[in-house]
């Protein structure tokens, strides 16, 4: 229960503040293992569960968009916007095939943490730009292209997706809270793809426990926080902590023996 608790929070938290959701999973077992506490990883099951509780905490959040999205044929607005998540999705399918020579990277911290203290640099990067003033319904097929592109170098473990998809948008003239609104709707079609998949198989074993249904939980209570966090602080402080805390982490990883 502890262990899915814990992974929950882990999930949550790193799925939308801009510090990697997988590099974090790979981190924190190679952290605490360093500090003498052996927690054992989630399976790949259960790494799907905790998705679709950060699932849950996007579709509640921005749940105004998703009924705008659905309301397609009478909204010109809800079909643009369908456009820039269609468009923003292609990159990520292309690298698809790549996944499973980029997860061999869950077998070396160090290399995560490098791919960390890259995701520090591209946020350091993103809090000196001159935030954009445009809105998403304002976006353009090219501004989809780029935000697309950026999530597909995700699939590095290490790499943040919010925060790789936040400063792109922003190049692309976006303002930061528009930015990260279109990272995280465009991360709903990756998340439920594989969830739903995964959560099928825990229901056809019985394995859907209490420890799971916690985590569950846990993971879509501490994604909508941080989903709440990360906007209000784009507004206030910008990218620059979770640049410094990135560093910070990546750094200590690469250090790890």
């Amino acid at each position: 229960m502890l262990a899915a608790i814990i992974w929950g929070l882990v999930q949550g938290l790193s799925e939308f503040l801009p510090i990697s959701s997988s590099g974090h999973l790979v981190l924190v077992p190679a952290f605490l293992s360093a500090a003498g506490w052996e927690l054992d990883e989630p399976s790949l099951t259960v790494s799907a569960v905790l998705h679709l509780g950060t699932l849950l905490a996007v579709l509640i959040y921005f749940r105004t968009d998703i009924v705008r999205l659905l309301r397609f044929r009478r909204d010109p607005g809800a079909r643009r916007l369908w456009m820039l998540l269609l468009i923003g999705t292609i990159p990520a399918l292309v690298g698809l095939p790549l996944k499973g020579a980029l997860d061999a990277f869950q077998d070396e911290p160090r290399k995560v943490g490098g791919a960390l203290v890259a995701t520090g640099v591209i946020l350091l990067l993103g809090s000196r730009l001159v935030w954009g003033k445009r809105t998403l319904e304002e976006g353009r097929p090219l501004d989809a292209v780029m935000v697309g592109i950026a999530q597909a170098f995700a699939l590095i473990p290490g790499i943040s997706r919010s925060g790789s998809t936040i400063v792109v948008g922003s190049l692309r003239g976006l303002t930061p809270t528009e930015a990260a609104r279109y990272s995280f709707l465009l991360g709903v079609p990756t998340i439920a793809g594989g969830g739903l998949l995964s959560l099928l198989e825990v229901s056809d074993s019985g394995g859907f426990g209490l420890p799971i249904l916690a985590g569950l939980v846990v993971s879509a209570v501490s994604g909508y926080a941080a989903i709440a966090v990360l906007l209000k602080a784009l507004t206030r402080v910008g990218l620059l902590p979770f640049a410094v805390y990135a560093l910070v982490v990546g750094g200590l990883a690469i250090l790890l023996r």
